[in-house]
């Protein structure tokens, strides 16, 4: 196994406790939610886990939190906002509402739209130490928005160079991505929610830098591991489920050897 990661099967409550205080550098995950996954039938316990994910959490530390709502009996059960006003209530700052749209939806609305988005909270522990904004917005009139003019002694006003600008802005907070389903359209995936590349890639570079350490307590099919290792990251998962340990250790491994 390569010293830049480790995985460990089992509760993450039990691993986190023997994980040290203030060592994360960035928590990156996507917990089971509602009943919209079934889960090998495992639960977990949110509040204890909170308090560890928290302990954990670097000063300056951010917990990317991707999580959605089902609908039971007509109304959505609230849960992620909930968990999101439960991680303020015991320390984090909520830095910002992220949406993560979806082109298409999975289940046709008769009696309300169409849902595809879920929500990604973005939580830190004080201010975020690490922000690397991802450029890719086409400013359409960075580089042509009024005129740079400067008033001489007699009061006549001349041109002076103006700063062109930047042609790309930074990117907004709601992320347009696909799915894994979308972008491995009819191929059976070996995990029911696994969370798409470009979506944990963009995510790891916003929030933290090569050498830092990303964490992952709910890993399933190792995702954010591939791509904190293969991004220069340390990298430390934990996964209850025999069977997505080993997935996601063959997926991580197979990324170091690229």
């Amino acid at each position: 196994m390569s010293e830049q990661y480790s995985i460990h099967k089992g509760d993450c409550l039990d691993h986190l406790k023997h994980i040290q205080e203030n060592s994360i550098d960035l928590i990156l995950t996507s917990p089971p939610y509602d009943n919209l996954r079934d889960y090998n039938s495992y639960s977990f316990n949110f509040p204890e886990i909170s308090k560890e994910l928290y302990r954990v959490t670097k000063k300056g530390g951010v917990l990317v939190w991707v999580v959605s709502d089902s609908v039971i009996h007509g109304s959505e059960s609230g849960t992620s906002f909930r968990q999101a006003l439960h991680f303020k209530e015991i320390g984090y700052n909520l830095h910002d509402t992220m949406i993560w749209e979806k082109p298409n939806f999975s289940n046709p609305s008769r009696n309300r739209y169409h849902q595809v988005f879920e929500y990604m909270f973005i939580l830190t522990k004080g201010k975020p130490k690490t922000f690397n904004p991802i450029l890719d917005v086409v400013n359409k009139y960075g580089t042509c928005w009024g005129k740079n003019t400067a008033r001489l002694p007699d009061g006549t006003m001349v041109p002076r160079p103006k700063n062109p600008g930047r042609i790309l802005g930074m990117r907004r907070n709601v992320w347009k991505n696909n799915t894994v389903g979308q972008d491995y359209v009819c191929q059976k995936q070996p995990h029911p929610a696994m969370m798409p590349e470009k979506l944990v890639r963009d995510h790891i570079t916003s929030w933290s830098n090569e050498g830092d350490t990303v964490l992952d307590p709910f890993l399933g099919s190792g995702t954010t591991g591939m791509m904190a290792v293969q991004m220069k990251r340390n990298f430390i998962g934990m996964e209850i489920s025999e069977e997505y340990v080993n997935l996601a250790r063959e997926r991580i491994e197979s990324k170091i050897r690229e």
